[in-house]
């Protein structure tokens, strides 16, 4: 296997194609349900492009490949609905969906204690890499966000209730530290969330009631500044500057995992991927017509 960088993954559509239209809860809806609701989009989604293309029966046919495939990889589903959206279509009648595609090593993790067997493991790197997070901030509560569909996708907590995360699940708005964090690509420290002017109102309650009047966020930073996802540390007391040697530790980590996600998602969400040409392929031999360009099938 080589071990030089991967290349970008061949984009279909820009990254908003299948974003919501909005994060913010709908009239009378409370964020468990908006969540649900987001959670649903970018799936259906994929499930209408995968009928058209490959000429399936059903949608709920679309639903099953998508579920199989995620569960043999170790993938969220919404990571491979994601995938499909934003990777260009295989070449019609295509045998293979990536026929030149080199294959990568992943990227070391040092000091994240990810053992031989858990390389390629995307929940165990997340979970140390929060864990290592915490451990240099000297705090119990975290979370790690994804960049998926034009937001911050909720991945992995740890210390905060459901009221945060449900508030925090999907993040889009520029009112906190995560999203300013990736938007500036940097480290980006609150000392006291509770007189801290990047938040609004809502944001601000949601951290406080939690029990955290200071954060921290670390960009997950992969090849050419792409930011590819934030940890971000919760303290129950006012922040006072972090040393340099922290600062260091924090941007060296956040550039290790940033390189070894964008490692795993053309690595090993593309074995996905094509796995589930091959499944769908052979699924729809003896479907019906369908519509076979992706660029045919609209979101919602």
């Amino acid at each position: 296997m080589r071990q030089d960088p991967p290349h970008p993954l061949p984009r279909n559509t820009p990254d908003s194609a299948a974003a919501p239209e909005t994060v913010a809860p709908e009239p009378g809806e409370t964020a468990g349900q908006r969540n649900r609701r987001l959670a649903h989009i970018g799936v259906a989604h994929a499930q209408r492009v995968l009928t058209g293309r490959y000429r399936l029966a059903s949608q709920q046919e679309a639903f099953e490949l998508l579920r199989q495939t995620s569960q043999r990889f170790n993938i969220k589903l919404h990571t491979l609905a994601d995938a499909v959206l934003h990777t260009a279509a295989p070449d019609t009648d295509a045998e293979l969906w990536f026929p030149s595609r080199a294959r990568y090593t992943p990227p070391p993790l040092p000091n994240l204690a990810v053992d031989e067997s858990s390389r390629t493991n995307h929940g165990v790197v997340l979970r140390n890499a929060m864990r290592r997070v915490l451990h240099i901030t000297e705090t119990t509560m975290g979370n790690v966000q994804l960049s998926e569909q034009g937001m911050l996708r909720m991945e992995k907590h740890t210390g905060l209730n459901q009221e945060f995360t449900d508030f925090f699940a999907f993040v889009r708005d520029s009112t906190t530290s995560c999203a300013q964090s990736a938007e500036q690509r940097q480290q980006i420290t609150v000392k006291d969330v509770a007189v801290a002017d990047v938040f609004d109102d809502e944001s601000r309650h949601a951290i406080l009631q939690a029990g955290s009047r200071a954060a921290h966020s670390v960009p997950l930073v992969g090849r050419k500044d792409r930011v590819v996802g934030i940890i971000s540390s919760h303290h129950e007391q006012p922040l006072s500057d972090f040393t340099r040697a922290q600062l260091a530790a924090l941007e060296a980590l956040g550039t290790q995992v940033g390189r070894w996600l964008l490692w795993h998602r053309h690595t090993i969400v593309l074995d996905a991927l094509e796995q589930l040409h091959a499944a769908a392929t052979a699924q729809g031999v003896e479907g019906g017509d369908g519509v076979d360009n992706v660029q045919d099938v609209q979101p919602d």
